[in-house]
């Protein structure tokens, strides 16, 4: 047996026996857990994807709805009153599944339209107000105190994809889906609609700009004529970071430089994607 070889076995053995003992004495707290893995992950017996992996799914239960939802503000909702061919470009522009659908009153969710139930009444000429009511699915509100884990329990349960979120007097406080939640597990999951590869910036509809935050500094400069520290940091996301001086939650906004930045989408480690605009 090589010497690397019997390295590799003490090592994995050193850590068995620390990982089994912690587990006999009844670890305190989660962080005693952690500590334990990520020793195992100092020396290789797992690896940093499965750390990220298991330290996203223990943060998960302490997190509640209201720390990553889709502000109201942000939420792509379709109104019954209107006709559905009058709302019908926007539902293709924004490239979602789901659209929470609003009553006459502001607070009034009556279902939510899955993008795909459009296509038949389409094909056989009934768009209308009333035949989108017959496809319509319930909707499903949660608070904005829920915890996560129970949320994507319930998500499995009842195979929905799509919760209102409301606040304590009712009120529609944004929306969240399964793939919100499990971003926060297992990070950012991109699909067909999400950048291509070599993106970094896209201009958005309403004049606004979605910059990834791993966007080079040099490149940002270049794009909006700015003068952000290139020395410093390599990426716009470590400059908005130390900005904020805490991990920012979705929505959050700061000014530099005469522009506005807004997280679009972070998990419980990194900001991912953020929107800039000209300070007004």
């Amino acid at each position: 047996m090589s010497d690397d070889h019997s390295s590799r076995s003490q090592a994995s053995k050193s850590w068995l026996e620390r990982i089994s003992q912690a587990f006999s004495n009844e670890p305190e707290s989660a962080d005693d857990i952690l500590e334990i893995l990520r020793d195992a992950e100092t020396q290789h017996i797992i690896d940093s994807d499965a750390m990220s992996i298991i330290e996203g799914a223990m943060q998960v239960t302490d997190m509640r709805v209201e720390e990553i939802m889709i502000p109201r503000s942000q939420m792509v909702t379709v109104k019954a009153a209107n006709d559905p061919r009058d709302y019908l470009p926007e539902i293709i522009e924004s490239a979602h599944s789901r659209f929470p659908v609003m009553g006459d009153n502001p607070d009034e969710v009556i279902g939510i339209l899955l993008a795909k139930d459009l296509l038949p009444l389409a094909l056989q000429n009934r768009l209308g107000r009333d035949t989108i009511r017959e496809v319509l699915r319930p909707a499903t509100f949660v608070p904005e105190s829920k915890r996560l884990n129970q949320l994507l329990k319930e998500f499995k349960e009842t195979r929905n994809h799509m919760a209102i979120v409301v606040d304590e007097y009712g009120g529609v406080a944004g929306l969240i889906t399964i793939e919100d939640v499990l971003e926060q597990i297992v990070g950012e999951i991109e699909d067909e609609h999400d950048f291509d590869e070599e993106a970094q910036i896209k201009t958005r509809d309403d004049g606004s700009y979605a910059v990834k935050a791993v966007t080079p500094v040099e490149d940002f400069n270049e794009f909006f004529k700015t003068s952000l520290d290139e020395e410093e940091f390599d990426t716009v996301g470590g400059i908005v970071l130390k900005a904020f001086g805490h991990l920012p939650r979705r929505g959050e906004s700061i000014t530099l430089d005469g522009l506005d930045f807004t997280v679009l989408n972070a998990d419980n480690r990194v900001i991912r994607l953020i929107q800039v605009k000209r300070s007004a």
